[in-house]
């Protein structure tokens, strides 16, 4: 004879505990869009003729300093986002 288990119901607390509390995915969510925007400052630079180098459009502020300054910004944003602690909504604690 084959036993016929019950499955457990599903509580709704369990069905919505993820890794980190929601606040949290959206600052992972800007950290990452400051990390694509970063990185979309440092591309282009290419010129008409590939035998002409114009050095100022490859060596400019914007992709030398700006451009890193900024995805590591959102590298710590991202750190933060992930290691921040959410504030537990018992005053007793």
């Amino acid at each position: 004879m084959a036993t016929i288990k019950k499955s457990t119901p599903i509580k709704e607390n369990e069905n919505k505990n993820f890794a980190m509390p929601r606040q949290s995915y959206k600052y992972l969510a800007i950290g990452f869009a400051i990390i694509v925007i970063g990185f979309l400052l440092m591309i282009g630079g290419g010129s008409e003729n590939p035998a002409e180098f114009d050095e100022s459009a490859m060596f400019s502020f914007r992709r030398i300093t700006l451009a890193p300054i900024i995805v590591v910004a959102g590298f710590i944003f991202v750190g933060y986002a992930i290691m921040r602690k959410p504030k537990s909504n018992n005053a007793d604690e």
